[in-house]
């Protein structure tokens, strides 16, 4: 008689520990399942198109097209224009996958300095936007192509929304040809209702600018 009983406790512990281990097995594959449909948000991306259009050696660093992740800097590019020919265009854009910028707006404008040759800022003098889209364009090309003309080029970044960017400019020669420009590593930041501006006065004096830019979004 006991061995009846306890061959029947036995057959009900197999019977609760079957049970036991089909939940558990349950709960791995639904939480498999969710890890695997709910991958981790791709984060924005900057993008800066550097190019020359006549001496290659004024415009300097990354050239070319690059794409940086929030929050990492982009590469540096450097602008060294003097009398040689031609100059640097100079375009941005975010790229945006999972739309985390929604209903933000950065935006961008190149102008001579007041009194300053305004040739020497091409013909896209105007404010334009970054595009802010789920594939990789770049906005309208501005140019820079300082010399010994008098003046300067103000090159403005204006942000609303979520976002803010910061922005390195610094000399890496005579330091004239970069106005009000911070030591390398150091930065201003554009958010909302607080622009930057760059002063970009290179031409045939020693050395040229550093340029970097970062995307911090919350």
């Amino acid at each position: 008689m006991s061995g009846l009983r306890v061959t029947g406790r036995l057959r009900s512990l197999a019977r609760v520990l079957a049970a036991g281990a089909f939940m558990v097995a349950g709960l791995s594959s639904t939480a498999a399942h969710a890890s695997e449909t709910a991958p981790l948000a791709a984060a924005p991306q900057l993008g800066v198109q550097f190019n020359a259009d006549g001496d290659a050696g004024q415009c300097g660093g990354r050239t070319g097209e690059q794409w940086a992740a929030s929050p990492d800097w982009t590469q540096a590019i450097r602008f060294d224009t003097d009398g040689r020919s031609g100059g640097c265009q100079l375009a941005f854009g975010v790229y945006d996958p999972d739309r985390a910028l929604a209903g933000a707006s950065v935006s961008y404008s190149l102008r001579p300095s007041a009194g300053g040759d305004a040739g020497q800022c091409g013909n896209y003098q105007s404010t334009y936007s970054m595009p802010i889209l789920p594939i990789q364009v770049f906005g309208q090309a501005v140019r820079v192509d300082t010399d010994g003309r008098p003046g300067w080029c103000d090159l403005t970044f204006s942000v609303t929304g979520n976002v803010v960017l910061d922005v390195q400019f610094y000399p890496d020669g005579d330091a004239g040809q970069c106005p009000d420009a911070l030591p390398a590593g150091q930065y201003r930041s554009a958010f909302v209702g607080t622009p930057v501006t760059v002063k970009i006065d290179a031409d045939g004096r020693s050395g040229g600018c550093q340029f970097l830019l970062r995307l911090r979004h919350f």
